[in-house]
């Protein structure tokens, strides 16, 4: 009885742990100010197709208002640009959904130029937000 609920217990951590979604993912890298920063994260959708999640994910950055947006069907992929700072110097986002088992999973790239500023929970928020989209 004991063996059989270690193993049930096992193999849902192992799933929980395969299972973290895009706040569990996020990461920066650079230097404020010096650097160019980068947050990234993703996040996997078990039941999605790519198809609809680029399709789901162009939805929201439109939304979002980021401008000059191009989608790649083929590669899964999508980048656009956002001007927020007034400076006439862009933030670019990027997003990649690609086949992951009978799911997909979408990797997600914020970047601020080199003088630029944002919080590292309002660049986790917006990126999330947008990323988590294609799971809706």
């Amino acid at each position: 009885m004991w063996r059989l609920f270690l193993c049930a217990f096992s193999i849902l951590a192992v799933s929980s742990a395969h299972a973290a979604g895009c706040n569990e993912n996020f990461t920066m890298q650079g230097v404020p100010m010096v650097t160019a920063l980068e947050y990234k994260s993703f996040a996997i959708f078990p039941k999605r197709s790519t198809k609809d999640a680029v399709q789901r994910l162009a939805g929201a950055v439109l939304a979002d208002g980021y401008s000059d947006m191009k989608v790649d069907e083929k590669y899964g992929a999508i980048s656009a640009l956002q001007e927020t700072s007034g400076s006439g110097r862009p933030q670019t986002l990027r997003l990649v959904a690609r086949k992951t088992g009978a799911g997909t999973r979408v990797d997600g790239v914020f970047t601020i130029q080199q003088g630029q500023l944002t919080s590292d929970a309002a660049a986790r928020e917006g990126l999330c937000r947008l990323i988590e989209s294609a799971g809706q």
